[in-house]
């Protein structure tokens, strides 16, 4: 393949990595536009996060599937049409139209959820790590930024100016994935397997990854979710809750960048394990202390913080590291994603319920600690476990 195809599909894989979060993490800062200019229900704000996580846990086998049968990048390619769809229509004045650019651009980001790392090994064997770090350290860059710019966006011009002018990101990645798709090799378009890829579901590493893929998703979301209330509720400021959130997502970009390389030996997964079930664990137990000094919970979302970037990071290693060819990591990756996303998209909703009953965040926090426990047993026991068995 020409030098120039392989650099123009690296920049079309960090592209389609800035559109995996951010279509979700813009809208929870302009919720209070949309409630104004919609008369959008309190209550539908939550379905803004929850459609897409459904979503991902609904299609992500079947984008698998399609990806093997049709081609990674050409099924990229009409996802990446759907998610661009899917973002203009959000910047409609319709609650009807928001919510069914919602379902699209959820549609959207599971191709790439699924997907990418399936393309990074067929097409970089040679460069997974760099090229993994890269992505994930792009996704969360681009989410923050969404997070950190949509409100003053809106501010500085309408509520559809800022939603058109963030979605052109997924524009951008639609042209360039175009070129790219049209510069492969018409073989390496379309990959037809004579033999059928092995059935994996069969295999407890499956399980032990589809485990861990669903806590760290549910720890995530649920904590992006409610730590920012918690925050509140316990006499912090507005704008010292959200500065406490903003560094619980950025502290995780560090980590994007030096796992895939921490985690490319034995030891180095073992120590990227304990970060992430140990940070998870040990944050959250932190929570339960409650003191309240800013610092003492600066310190806790820097800890958590760590362990959800390095979280996402070290799912996609295990992906690419514990399978034996790009169909097989296409399949892991569907089958995880599909459990893991649905766990996410219960996640807050739960937390939410638990909250509202229990009116302290002890429970839901006591939870979160366990889990942290559970995450860390299995991350240790897949770092143990060998690669799937060759499907040919």
């Amino acid at each position: 393949m020409k030098k120039r195809t392989l650099w123009s599909l690296s920049v079309g894989i960090i592209l389609i990595a800035a559109n995996l979060r951010l279509p979700i993490t813009m809208l929870p800062p302009i919720l209070p536009w949309l409630h104004h200019a919609l008369g959008l229900a309190t209550s539908l704000s939550g379905l803004l996060t929850t459609i897409p996580l459904l979503m991902f846990a609904i299609l992500s086998p079947l984008i698998a599937k399609w990806g093997i049968r049709f081609g990674n990048a050409r099924v990229l390619l009409v996802t990446l049409v759907v998610l661009t769809i899917g973002g203009y229509l959000r910047a409609w004045p319709s609650s009807f139209v928001l919510i069914a650019g919602t379902i699209l651009v959820g549609i959207g980001i599971s191709g790439g959820n699924v997907l990418l790392p399936a393309v990074i090994q067929e097409y970089f064997p040679q460069k997974a790590t760099l090229l993994t770090s890269l992505y994930t350290f792009t996704m969360g860059l681009v989410a923050s930024f969404g997070t950190g710019f949509a409100a003053p966006l809106v501010k500085k011009t309408s509520l559809s100016a800022a939603i058109m002018i963030m979605s052109s990101v997924s524009l951008v990645a639609l042209i360039v994935w175009w070129f790219v798709d049209h510069q492969l090799p018409a073989h390496q378009k379309l990959q037809h397997h004579q033999t059928p890829v092995i059935a994996i579901k069969q295999y407890p590493l499956t399980w032990l990854m589809t485990c861990f893929f669903g806590l760290q998703s549910l720890l995530y979301y649920s904590m992006l979710t409610w730590l920012p209330v918690f925050w509140r509720d316990n006499h912090f400021s507005t704008n010292q809750a959200g500065l406490l959130a903003t560094v619980f997502q950025l502290c995780g970009m560090p980590m994007s960048l030096l796992i895939p390389p921490l985690a490319s030996t034995k030891l180095g997964k073992y120590v990227s394990v304990v970060i992430v079930g140990g940070g998870y664990a040990l944050g959250t137990f932190g929570l339960l202390v409650v003191p309240h000094t800013m610092g003492w919970n600066l310190l806790l979302a820097v800890i958590t913080g760590l362990a959800s970037g390095s979280a996402f990071s070290l799912c996609m290693v295990f992906f690419q590291d514990k399978t034996s060819s790009f169909a097989q990591t296409a399949k892991l990756s569907g089958t995880a994603q599909s459990v893991g996303y649905l766990l996410a998209a219960i996640g807050p909703t739960l937390s939410g319920v638990i909250e509202s009953q229990q009116h302290s965040f002890v429970g839901i926090f006591s939870g979160y600690c366990v889990l942290g426990v559970i995450l860390l047993m299995s991350g240790i026991l897949i770092t143990r476990h060998g690669a799937l068995p060759d499907s040919k």
